[in-house]
């Protein structure tokens, strides 16, 4: 369950105890000291030892072990709790997959739970740890740091299906017959883009709550960087936003050539069923075997009707070639 723990001073890591309650107490006594715990979908028996410890509420213990929530910033009397929802582009280019990032951010500590194989965090505490300067701003520099590294990640993916929308908008306009399929793939691209927009679009407004001048637990050095983090998003977000009106247009563009080729389906089909009535029509008035019908005892009446047909059908295929029925 915890991936990593530790205590750290001055932005520096140091060792601690390594019991919870002890390495608070420490650094809360310390005063420029917090702690950063890490955990991989606990469960409840597991985070209630640690909610315990830190004097967790119960709302965000409940979050953060049923896990599917909607990006949020939760206030609580001592504490913060902050969801995001990570994204993963799978290499297979059909899926993305979602997970979550969870903090609790209260007086020395913060507590990152991780739900989903996206948004590996080990990485992320290892590159902080070479910035000092930054992790001296306490615990919300970690949040700060979260929210960067998934914004970024956002960033990554939505290039990505980009690349795999230019990809299908070649297939959809390529020349020659239209290829099957085609309409479920785009309404999966539909389904993968409501995914992202679920997981990126609620974020932006926990992300400007903490840049209000109202959210005095931020600290005022780290505001312009959560500022950048809600640039970075609201730029995410147009560009979905963009590549779902282009899905749009790429999805009527189908239609209509579905529609297209139908109407020619139809039009040669027609053609080719004028092309058969004709003989038909002539094959059965001469079948009627009226007494007085013309040339009906003429030896060359049977090679007349015959060249009758054939030269009915040649006229007509010619005007359907020429129309562009056929």
């Amino acid at each position: 369950m915890i991936v990593d723990s530790a205590s750290y001073q001055g932005g520096r890591r140091v060792p601690g105890p390594e019991d919870f309650s002890d390495a608070l107490a420490a650094a809360r006594k310390a005063g420029d000291t917090f702690v950063w715990i890490g955990l991989f979908e606990p469960t409840t028996e597991e985070l209630d030892l640690v909610s315990e410890e830190f004097g967790l509420h119960p709302l965000a213990v409940e979050d953060a072990v049923t896990a599917h929530q909607r990006p949020k910033l939760e206030e609580y009397r001592d504490s913060l709790f902050m969801v995001l929802k990570t994204i993963g582009h799978h290499p297979d280019g059909h899926s993305v997959s979602t997970g979550e990032v969870m903090l609790v951010v209260g007086d020395a500590y913060v507590m990152t739970i991780r739900h989903g194989a996206d948004g590996a965090l080990g990485r992320l505490r290892a590159d902080l740890e070479q910035q000092p300067e930054l992790l001296a701003a306490g615990p919300m520099a970690v949040l700060h740091a979260v929210a960067d590294l998934v914004v970024d990640s956002y960033l990554d993916v939505a290039t990505a299906l980009q690349s795999d929308l230019d990809e299908l908008e070649a297939e959809v306009f390529a020349p020659g017959r239209l290829r099957g399929g085609i309409a479920e793939r785009i309404y999966e691209f539909k389904r993968r883009l409501l995914t992202f927009r679920r997981a990126a679009g609620p974020l932006q407004e926990p992300l400007l709550r903490l840049t209000r001048a109202t959210a005095t637990d931020v600290p005022e050095q780290l505001r312009p960087y959560l500022r950048d983090v809600g640039d970075h998003l609201t730029k995410v977000n147009e560009l979905v936003d963009g590549l779902d009106r282009l899905l749009s247009d790429i999805l009527n563009a189908n239609l209509a050539q579905v529609s297209v080729q139908q109407n020619n389906d139809m039009r040669k089909i027609s053609a080719w069923a004028a092309l058969a009535a004709v003989p038909t029509m002539i094959a059965g008035i001469y079948g009627m075997n009226f007494t007085d019908m013309p040339e009906l005892r003429q030896p060359w009446g049977y090679p007349a009707a015959l060249a009758l047909m054939a030269g009915a059908c040649v006229v007509l295929h010619r005007v359907f070639k020429r129309s562009g029925w056929l």
